[in-house]
């Protein structure tokens, strides 16, 4: 059976979660990517084909015109569109188009949202500087952005107008999104399906930088969200029409009411798919491709609920060349499994972005109480050193 992969950037979550998983279900993969050298050198055993994934009319030419499809997948946020066109095209399973673009268009998922009664919060979209009478203060972003990029709180109509002409210099013609902003703390839901079944993984609580940025700094594992909270989250994600593979939600919780902040229709990244996994004890990766395949998921998936877990991101203060960092790394402290990868190379040098891009490394740790998780993962980060020079 082939499946075929779209891939912009080569992430972990390829490398080490869906191309092993793919090699175990015994499937011919094949990846299609606009870059196609950074793949090869990644992926070396690995079919690459160039293609314009972002046009899900090249992609679906590309396809037709090489070896049968069994399945058209993707782990890309920019992608899950194309993704989900291109298998409703060749008559393949997926995700339905209108849901993944409703998810992926911020400004039309507040509308979805809002139509269907289970949520209203003050959106504008922007295509030039207006100094809008706003509830402020407001959460100012690219429509289509992912990432925390260009995330900026904002406080008056003034400032507005001075983010918005910044952002715009960074991206000249995007479409920005003004809302009101959400009090509460940040979680995520974690889910998988397969159109007709629905499991809830668990999530994470996640710990931002101060305003006004919203950098994702930490995240501690959460096994199971109250029963009243969960239920909103999914009642919000059937009206987007969410229910297909694997989805990653972002949410608050205020005096007891979840809303929803952003839907990624796609495995949670930066790594913590892999934790997940790990943490879980399921072949999670094997289950995703499954459900693209065809194959329902089997009434329980078995998961473990016993473990602790939180994730660290080491973050640049500073912008510079990074000259002394820690290796890649990987020990049992205390009963604590700690996963240390740098996600930046020692002679880069980068600006100081405020984004998820200012990440120098990413910790994993797994064990079976969170107070020992929680004092292993300082001790291990406060042992280590990352140099940065202007």
């Amino acid at each position: 059976m082939r499946l075929y992969l779209l891939a912009l950037n080569p992430t972990d979550s390829v490398t080490e979660g869906f191309l092993p998983a793919a090699a175990r279900l015994g499937l011919d993969l094949t990846v299609l990517t606009d870059q196609p050298d950074a793949h090869r050198a990644a992926y070396p055993d690995v079919e690459i084909l160039e293609c314009d994934v972002r046009d899900f009319r090249a992609v679906i030419t590309r396809i037709s015109t090489h070896h049968r499809p069994d399945a058209v997948f993707t782990n890309s946020d920019h992608l899950q569109t194309q993704a989900a066109l291109a298998a409703a095209y060749l008559g393949l399973p997926g995700k339905d188009w209108r849901a993944t673009l409703r998810t992926k268009d911020k400004a039309e998922m507040r509308r979805r949202l809002a139509a269907a009664g289970v949520d209203s919060v003050w959106s504008a979209e922007l295509t030039a500087p207006a100094a809008l009478d706003a509830p402020y203060p407001c959460v100012l972003k690219p429509r289509e952005g992912v990432a925390s990029e260009d995330v900026v709180l904002v406080e008056s109509a003034e400032e507005l107008v001075s983010c918005s002409e910044e952002i715009w210099g960074r991206r000249p013609g995007a479409v920005l999104v003004v809302e009101e902003y959400l009090p509460g703390e940040l979680y995520t839901l974690e889910t998988l399906g397969d159109g007709t079944a629905r499991h809830v993984l668990g999530g994470f609580r996640t710990e931002l930088s101060p305003p006004p940025y919203f950098i994702e700094e930490s995240l501690t594992f959460v096994p199971a969200h109250p029963e009243p909270v969960v239920a909103q989250v999914l009642e919000q994600l059937d009206a987007l029409g969410v229910g297909f593979g694997a989805c990653h939600t972002e949410f608050v919780v205020h005096a007891s009411r979840a809303r929803i902040i952003e839907v990624n229709y796609r495995a949670i990244g930066d790594q913590c798919d892999l934790l997940l996994a790990r943490l879980l004890g399921i072949p999670l990766f094997e289950h995703i491709l499954r459900i693209h395949l065809g194959e329902p998921l089997p009434a329980g998936l078995g998961a473990r609920r016993d473990g602790a877990a939180r994730l660290e991101y080491p973050c640049a203060d500073r912008a510079g060349t990074l000259v002394g960092a820690p290796a890649a790394t990987e020990v049992t402290v205390d009963g604590v499994h700690l996963t240390y990868r740098p996600l930046r190379a020692v002679g880069e040098r980068h600006e100081l972005y405020r984004t998820n891009r200012d990440y120098l490394g990413v910790l994993r740790a797994a064990g079976a109480d969170q107070p020992t998780v929680d004092r292993v993962s300082a001790e291990f980060l406060a042992a280590r050193r990352w140099e940065i020079q202007p």
